[in-house]
């Protein structure tokens, strides 16, 4: 394996390149992120993991880059400003060198900015200020010799270094400079002036060169000031950050520490919401109410769990005790009725297991069988003729004009309509009525029976698990209490609802779903 160019890292005590990829076999691969034991993201070594150095690092790192940028404003605009100065203090510095040529002599005396009169066809410079000088100005002029008469113009020159080559602290060998230039006319001051001053008939070609000393002087001095008092800012910005962090997580250690005594033993623990009204406010609140859904639903869990292991153990009970008391008195006991118990008995507990692994698969949202349009009127139909078949009584008979065509599982759509008529038939006087309805965009499914009836106030609770208004009744004629829930479910895994409708006499429950359209029949070839 050989790793390609990245980072550096050292292992067996030797260097080698780290890449994103790897190279196998000459296959190249994408190198896989470093992981721990359980499979996680490693965190890189050098990022911190506390919140409150990464926000410290985070708010230094942006107080360093405004603080460098404006440093640089700053710096550029000291540096432009003097600058700007040295523009105006060569300008001043032609003029009195012209002025000086104007009266027939070569300038001298010391300038504020070098400078160097350049004379066309001569070795040597006219005149120079005393740094160019040192520079060997007077053997050989060091800036170009005009070609052409021109006026006013900057020009970019460059300093050669002295042909000796020894170093020079001047700030001005061997850099490239602006100057300001001005061409001389001998004609403004006579054949005999011209003459005193050795420049004939020449070109003559005045040098000012812009020298930024005076701005380097400036920044530098700005900058020996700036940059402490940046890196003083900075860590300020990161420190303020760290402590601003920490008290603002003061609440969130409190909700941790408070979360994790949360136990099975301790489930109404709740933490304490401070009075901020900020984030950590809700998270607080968003953590008990997400705290109280977990304890409610612990809570039904357990309770779920009693009332079935109290339904499982009810027959149990009964086929446990119809056996003892057989195996007791083989002689006196008739055989064919214990067997007939025992075989309802199972088929009841093969009813409640049934129920109780459909519940599960729904509370687990298992995976969907692929839905498809389901005619509901004729689910009816098979299921009205079905039952109508058992007996005389209860009666049942159904009404479904049209199809109704609803998306979803034919088998769970079947097993809805069936719980609702199990639980009519058990409550039923004389008759079942079955109704199937197309309403707009939705398609009704009523079953109703003339039955005692249910409460107003309990018609929400007959939705729920193990729930039996009539429990004796209940249990003699084989209900679980599972029936109704499972049906709610069902409606609700097809987008629908399921509820109790008003009725005068007996229970009427109502289903509604939603509609899908039938589908445009084929067109004759």
């Amino acid at each position: 394996m050989v790793w390609g160019t990245g980072w550096w890292t050292t292992v067996n005590g030797g260097r080698e390149r780290r890449r994103w990829w790897t190279t196998v076999n000459g296959d190249r691969t994408r190198r896989p992120w470093p992981t721990t034991a359980n499979g996680d993201r490693r965190r890189r070594r050098w990022w911190p993991r506390s919140v409150r150095a990464r926000s410290a690092l985070a708010a230094g790192a942006a107080a360093a880059f405004i603080l460098a940028g404006l440093g640089a404003w700053v710096h550029n605009a000291l540096y432009d400003q003097q600058m700007a100065a040295t523009r105006a203090q060569a300008t001043s510095e032609m003029d009195r060198l012209l002025d000086q040529l104007d009266r027939g002599y070569m300038p001298g005396g010391f300038g504020p900015l070098p400078y160097e009169v350049v004379v066309a066809g001569r070795q040597s410079a006219g005149e120079a200020s005393t740094d160019l000088v040192r520079l060997g100005s007077l053997q050989r002029h060091l800036l170009p010799a005009p070609a052409h008469r021109d006026v006013w113009a900057v020009r970019t020159v460059s300093i050669p270094r002295p042909p000796d080559g020894t170093a020079s602290d001047d700030g001005l060998t061997g850099r490239t400079l602006q100057a300001l230039t001005a061409d001389f006319d001998v004609d403004d001051v006579g054949r005999a002036k011209a003459k005193a001053m050795d420049i004939g008939n020449s070109v003559v070609r005045v040098y000012v060169l812009l020298a930024p000393a005076a701005a380097e002087q400036a920044t530098a001095s700005a900058d020996r000031i700036l940059l402490p008092v940046a890196i003083a800012g900075v860590a300020m910005v990161a420190a303020v950050a760290y402590l601003a962090t920490r008290l603002a997580l003061r609440p969130v250690e409190a909700i941790r520490a408070r979360t994790a005594q949360v136990t099975a033993a301790q489930p109404r623990e709740r933490v304490e919401v401070p009075d901020t009204g900020d984030e950590i406010a809700a998270l607080a609140r968003t953590i008990n109410d997400t705290l109280e859904r977990l304890d409610t639903a612990a809570a039904q869990q357990r309770r779920f769990v009693a009332d079935a292991a109290h339904e499982l153990r009810s027959p149990l009970t009964t086929v446990l005790t119809s056996l003892e008391v057989a195996l007791a008195y083989p002689d006196r006991t008739d055989w064919p009725a214990a067997v007939h118990t025992a075989v309802r008995q199972t088929r009841r507990l093969r009813s409640l297991t049934e129920d109780l692994l459909l519940l599960a698969r729904l509370d687990a949202d298992a995976p969907r069988p692929p839905a498809v349009p389901v005619d509901i009127a004729a689910i009816a139909h098979e299921l009205t003729d079905e039952y109508a078949s058992l007996g005389p009584s209860p009666a049942v008979d159904g009404e479904a004009p049209e199809p109704a065509l609803v998306t979803g599982s034919a088998d769970e759509l079947e097993r809805l309509l069936r719980n609702l008529l199990d639980n009519a038939t058990r409550h039923a006087a004389h008759r079942v009525r079955v109704i199937v309805r197309v309403q707009g965009d939705e398609v009704t499914a009523t079953v109703q029976d003339d039955g005692p009836g249910i409460p107003p106030a309990d018609a929400e609770r007959i939705f729920e698990r193990f729930t039996r208004l009539d429990d004796h009744r209940a249990r003699t004629t084989g209900g679980t209490g599972l029936g109704l829930a499972i049906a709610r479910e069902l409606a609700h895994r097809h987008h629908g609802t399921l509820t109790l409708a008003e009725n005068s006499t007996g229970a009427c429950f109502e289903a509604r779903l939603p509609r899908t359209p039938k589908p445009p029949s084929p067109q004759p070839a």
